[in-house]
């Protein structure tokens, strides 16, 4: 380990313990990170190899996870398809609306929405319950996790942090594939 890694420093995991404290939780949120009922990036402290340290750490459902997977695969068959895709983006019109995607962007939407139900109704993308640790960040130790959990809310952070720290989290070792809800008009 660096000792360059502000995330080691006992004066700085003290500072957090401070704010740990005060927030009445056992985790400060990541400032500037989006939270949604299904991401979710906090800091909590804990121990690595003996030494303490502040985890950096993001619980996402299996759900994100397997729209982000077929989401890739559609973009990936998409710039095969047409050589000319980069990404669609989206813009919004002087009333704040969103604008009208051009021509080829309508034909590439159309194109992975397509292939994303393909792959969706074969199955085809599986995901599991996961644990990724990094230790070669620049702060602490970076921690990225996969539940199998409709949302992300406060028992369920404090569930894995109380798990984690006690080493005894287990995670489910079945694959899971999702259907998306589409939206009737």
């Amino acid at each position: 380990m660096s000792t360059e890694n502000k995330g080691f420093d006992l004066g700085v995991i003290d500072e957090f313990r401070k704010k740990i404290n005060n927030s009445g939780t056992m985790f400060l949120s990541v400032e500037g990170e989006e939270q949604t009922e299904e991401y979710v990036n906090f800091y909590f402290l804990g121990v690595f190899e003996g030494k303490q340290v502040i985890y950096d750490a993001v619980i996402y459902t299996l759900q994100v996870q397997h729209n982000s997977e077929l989401y890739e695969i559609a973009e990936h068959k998409a710039a095969k398809k047409f050589p000319e895709y980069k990404s669609i983006i989206y813009r919004e019109d002087e009333n704040g609306d969103m604008a009208m995607l051009d021509d080829l962007e309508e034909e590439i939407g159309l194109y992975m929405a397509e292939v994303i139900e393909e792959l969706e109704e074969e199955g085809k993308v599986k995901v599991k319950e996961h644990l990724d640790i990094d230790d070669k960040v620049d702060f602490g130790i970076s921690l990225e996790v996969g539940l199998n959990l409709e949302k992300i809310d406060l028992p369920a952070i404090e569930k894995f942090i109380k798990d984690f720290n006690e080493d005894t989290l287990v995670l489910d070792p079945s694959y899971y594939s999702f259907l998306t809800e589409t939206e009737l008009s």
